[in-house]
This record gives structure tokens, sequence and C-alpha cells, in this order.
């Protein structure tokens, strides 16, 4: 891990391949990438199914796998609708806007190392560049006007507001994203994908830079829009969110989007904090062929479908988050800690790199200080404003709590939650219910 060179990276393997070879590299990207998508599709519904105990798709095809291409010829005849209140012109734009800067991120991701390539010494990447992490983050953020524009073109408020969520969670997040990035520029001097994936032939940054990895985990999460933080299509409060009012095809695009994007991010991941295509577990040292070859790529796609199982994982374990809990965990949290963060690497990076002090030193230090970031995670927000309920809010009074009205507050300034149990939590069949008789109802209310 040594730092960026004067004359910059060296990229003389890139742009020297001949067209035809960019082509078939071209087709090969496009190609996995939708057999990813629909491998993905079937294993998400495979795995929660076996999360909530059921079978999944296990018909069409062995184990269910023509399921997902099943779902896409559906999808492809169904009625293509329109709005009459549509904006007809972004409203087809849209999905495209979305889809198609999904497949061009792939560009600079390295698939393995310099391989014999139908008789052609070329590298396992379409192409690379100095800012290729930034082209990476630039293209990504142009996929978001798809969904923004979706959700504005559809001419209904339940998709503007899933469109304006989409568009208040890129940027909270992406900064949170960008600041992670920004200790692993650091410690591999460039922003190269060829060159970070290099720099990590020893050790990777998902180790020696554990908060930057947690970091970058949490705000690929939120921005590619999966579950916890899936709050521009939430189902139970905007019908669909932005693409409520889209069907067909273009339906379609928007699915193929989202799960390209967990591809892309789960690729930037493993190229920027585990190793790339390097063997895991260091078996490289029993026999040297495994980083040889094209070996690598199983190792990349391993990584790859790694994180993909975990987004899995995630949406069929955690609920959905409040929209201000969500903005205030991005904004008073994540940015906050990276920020530090950085401040902490770039000290120790520099003190390392002028030998003024010992290394082992250095990562103890930074082992202290990834326990203590992480911890902040947890902490609590002592926010008042927070805490309020709507009723307060509006400046009207809290409502009648206490043993009589069959509501407690649980905690003092929480929101009211109806009263425990007297005995505690009942086990078995609930108690049955009692009425009063007819007469002793009318004799009461005469006397009151």
């Amino acid at each position: 891990m040594t730092p960026l060179a004067a004359d910059g990276p060296d990229l003389s393997a890139f742009g020297g391949d001949p067209w035809w070879v960019i082509g078939v590299k071209t087709l090969l990207i496009f190609v996995v990438l939708v057999l990813l998508t629909l491998f993905n599709i079937w294993w998400e519904r495979r795995v929660v199914a076996r999360m909530q105990h059921r079978i999944g798709p296990n018909v069409n095809g062995p184990f269910g796998l023509l399921q997902s291409l099943a779902d896409g010829v559906k999808l492809a005849l169904k009625e293509d609708i329109i709005p009459t209140a549509a904006d007809k012109v972004v409203f087809l734009l849209a999905p495209v806007i979305a889809v198609v800067p999904a497949f061009v991120t792939f560009s600079v991701i390295p698939f393995g190392p310099e391989v014999n390539f139908f008789g052609e010494r070329t590298p396992l990447q379409l192409t690379d560049m100095p800012v290729a992490v930034l082209f990476v983050m630039a293209i990504a953020s142009v996929g978001i006007y798809g969904i923004v524009l979706g959700g504005w073109s559809s001419g209904s408020t339940y998709s503007l507001l899933g469109g304006l969520r989409s568009s208040a969670q890129m940027i909270s997040y992406e900064v949170a994203m960008g600041l992670a990035l920004v200790a692993v520029f650091l410690y591999a001097g460039s922003m190269s994908t060829s060159e970070i994936v290099e720099a990590q032939d020893d050790l990777w940054f998902g180790l020696i830079l554990v908060p930057s990895f947690v970091i970058y985990v949490i705000a690929m999460i939120g921005e590619v829009n999966r579950a916890p933080f899936d709050l521009p299509e939430a189902e139970g409060e905007l019908v669909g969110g932005f693409h409520t009012e889209y069907s067909s095809l273009k339906f379609a695009l928007f699915f193929l989007a989202e799960y390209i994007n967990m591809a892309t991010v789960s690729a930037l991941a493993t190229t920027l904090f585990l190793g790339g295509w390097h063997a895991p577990f260091w078996i490289d040292e029993l026999y040297a062929g495994f980083n040889e070859g094209y070996w690598p790529v199983l190792w990349f796609f391993g990584k790859v479908l790694f994180f993909i199982f975990f987004f899995i994982w995630l949406r069929g374990s955690l609920p959905r988050l409040r929209y201000d809990q969500f903005m205030a965990f991005g904004w008073k949290r994540l940015i906050p800690v990276a920020l530090v963060w950085i401040i902490a690497v770039a000290t120790i990076r520099a003190i390392s790199l002028e030998g003024g002090i010992d290394r082992r030193y250095l990562l103890i230090a930074i082992g202290v200080l990834a326990v203590v970031f992480l911890a902040l995670f947890f902490v609590g927000d002592s926010d008042d404003d927070g805490d309020r309920t709507d009723g307060d809010r509006a400046g009207g009074e809290r409502p009648e709590t206490g043993p009589g009205s069959g509501v407690s507050t649980g905690t003092a300034g929480g929101f009211p939650v109806p009263a425990m149990p007297a005995g505690g939590p009942v086990r078995g069949a609930a108690a049955p219910l009692t009425f009063d008789h007819p007469s002793s109802t009318r004799s009461t209310a005469g006397e009151s």
C-alpha cells in the first residue's frame, strides 16, 4: 500500500484492446447482469421463504430456477397503461433513465487480472480511469433521476411523495457513502478501481478500515432503496411509491434497475473493501494459481453474492424505519462519524508514512477508534421534539392516560400505547368475552 505516484496510476493495460474484444466484453457484462438479476430474484424468494418456513418457487424449471424468467414474460405481456394525468414523454423516459446507468457503472469494475482472452492479452475489465470510483458514484446518481422523474410524471400524489423521498434519501446517504470512501483513497493512493484492488494484495481494507466498511454498507442499503430503508416505495404508506402507476415492461425496467443496483453496490464494496477478485482467506498461499487466469472471477462473484445474501437477510429480518428516524440517522449519526473517522485516518496515515511511530501502536489505535465509533451507532438521541406526539406538535393536549383510560405512556414523553394486562402477558387462548345483561344496562342508564 504505497502512496500515489507523481505520474498517476498505471493504466497502460487499458485502451489498447481491438474493437471486437471491447464488443465481446460489453456483451458479456450485459448478459451476466441480466442472468444475475434473474438468479437474485429467485434466490431472494427462496431465502425469504425459508426464513418464513415456506417453500418458495419450486415448479418452473429445476428448483424453480425459471420462475424469474416466467415472471419477466408475464410482465412483458401485461397491458401497458399510461395515466391520463401523466406527462407522457417523461413517464416513458423515466424507466430508461433508471436502468441504463445501472449497466454503465459495471464498465469500470475489475472482474479479474490480465488473461488470455481469445488470443488477446487483456484485463478482465472493460475500462478504467484515474477517477473510476467517482465515475461510478456519478453515474449511479443519474439513475436516481429516473425514480424522481417517474414519481413526478405519474400525476399521482403517492408517486410524487415516493419521488421526493427518493431524492432526499439519495442526497443524505450518498454524502455518507462518499465520506466512507475517502479513507480507502487515502490508503490506496488512487481512485482507480484496478489500483485499489492491487493495493489490497496483502491486507483487505475492510479489515483495517472497519468503520468505513460499516458506514458504506449502511449507506449502500439506503442508496438502493432496499428494506429496511425502502421508504420511496413503502407499500404500507404510499401504495407502491414512485412506481405506483407503472405496469408492464416499464415496471419491469424499474425492477431490473433495482436488482442491478444491488449488484453494483455489492461489486463496489467487494472492490474497495474485500480485495476485489483476490482469493479469500489467503488461499493463494497454498496455490498461487488461485489468483491467476479465470479463478479470480469465481472469488469476485462469490463475494458479490455474499452481499446480495446480506440484502436478502435484512429484508426478511428487519421492519421498515419511520422516515424521520431514517433521515435523522443519516445526518446525525453516519455523516458526523464519517467525518471524525476521516480526520483520524488522515492523521494516522500521515504519521505512518513519515515513520514517526511504531505501526503496531497505529493498528491498536485504529482498533480502539473502530470500537468507539461503532458504539456511537447505538447511542440514543435525546431530542425532545422527536418524542412528542402528533397532538403536541399540533398544539393540542395529550390523550388521557392512566389505569382507567386503558392507555399507557410507556416511557416519559413517549407515544401512548395500549396498557399491558394486569397479570402480564397471557399464554394460551384469550379470555372469553362477557357482556352485561340488557336489563341491568337499562337500569344503569336510567339511574345515570
